[in-house]
This record gives structure tokens, C-alpha cells and sequence, in this order.
């Protein structure tokens, strides 16, 4: 039988306070006996503090902040920003979408972000079709499987599974498979670039 969460925690959740206690001490190197002997508290009672058994008073948290020189903004300042976007891959497969030589999978599709993450997949034995981005190019290309060619500014490479590519470049970049094999690529670039 699971116990009911009070208000307390449920509403103080957000904000991490166990775990932000916990890194403070690992960042610091306390032991908890050490924190203990620093703060007047109890060992016990600093465990129930970090693993969230227990709620710390304001004047047990001030205490603590005295000992790691931090105020109690540390502990209940709102995230600046925190997005976190989870995509099944029953969805990839459901939302896949492109013409029969190559498949894009969008990864983040529907979300405000900055960077487009797409899984890009050359089929087996389909002539190699090059995604060319225009303009400026700041993004990252990982193989996961099969060769991908990358032509930028006269160069002209052949990545394997397991090459990466960091791109900054405000010359044109294509890439294709860079044989009749399967070639899958993990593609990471600016909301603002396009793929033609």
C-alpha cells in the first residue's frame, strides 16, 4: 500500500530539494557525518532530507546553506528553461515520411526547439539522393549504420557507421549513401535550415 503524498511534497517536488542537497555534498565532498558535525543536525536526519523521506524546515535549510555558501534561492529558484520531449519508437516508424529512396524520420517533431533531430535512411539498393543544405550549416551528422558521402566546399568524404561530423559552414553541404546499402544517419541542424 503506497503512502499518500501530502501538499508539501507534492508542491515542493519541482523543485529537487533531496537532490540538489545530495549534489551539494558530493560537489562539496562531505560525508554526511561530516555535514553533520558542520551543521548540528543528525546523519539521520540529513539522509531523509536528501532522499526526499522528509521535508527540511526553512531554519534546518538556512542552516544548511550557511555550511555550503549558498542562500535559499539555490533550492527555490524556477528553471530558466526546461524541456524535455520523450518520442516513442513506435512513433518514428508511424510518423516516418519521404519518397521510397529516402526516408525522414522527424525525432522532435512538434516542438518549439531550436534544432531539428531527424533520422534520415538511404533504402537498400536505391541510387544515392543527396540532402543539400543551403545557405549557412551549423549542425551534426552521426552514421549509425551503412557509408554516408559528405560533399562540402570541394570536399568529398565517406563517413562509417560510428563517424561523426560537426558542421559549421556557410557553403552549400550534400550527402547521400555512399554505396547501394542501407545508410542511416542521425541529423541534428538549426530549426531554419531545410533539406531539398
Amino acid at each position: 500500500m503506497s503512502k499518500a503524498v501530502s501538499y508539501a511534497q507534492w508542491s515542493l517536488e519541482p523543485y529537487c530539494i533531496g537532490l540538489k542537497l545530495r549534489s551539494l555534498r558530493t560537489q562539496k565532498r562531505l560525508t554526511l557525518s561530516r555535514l553533520a558535525a558542520e551543521t548540528g543536525l543528525s546523519t539521520a536526519l540529513l539522509s531523509k532530507l536528501e532522499t526526499d523521506r522528509m521535508i527540511p524546515t526553512l531554519p534546518t535549510l538556512a542552516t544548511i546553506c550557511r555550511v555550503y555558501g549558498v542562500g535559499l534561492s539555490h533550492f527555490f529558484a524556477e528553471p530558466a528553461r526546461h524541456t524535455l520531449s520523450i518520442t516513442r519508437k513506435a512513433h518514428f516508424q508511424a510518423s516516418a515520411r519521404g519518397h521510397e529512396s529516402v526516408k525522414v524520420t522527424p525525432l522532435n517533431e512538434g516542438q518549439s526547439a531550436h534544432l531539428r533531430a531527424q533520422m534520415i535512411e538511404f533504402s537498400p539498393g536505391a541510387s544515392s539522393v543527396a540532402m543539400n543544405v543551403p545557405r549557412e550549416a551549423n549542425g551534426l551528422l552521426y552514421v549509425l549504420e551503412g557509408k554516408l558521402r559528405l560533399d562540402a566546399g570541394g570536399l568529398h568524404e565517406v563517413l562509417e557507421a560510428g563517424d561523426c561530423v560537426c558542421m559549421e559552414s556557410e557553403m552549400p553541404l550534400a550527402w547521400s549513401a555512399a554505396d547501394k546499402r542501407r545508410c542511416r544517419v542521425l541529423a541534428v541542424l538549426p530549426e531554419l535550415s531545410s533539406h531539398s
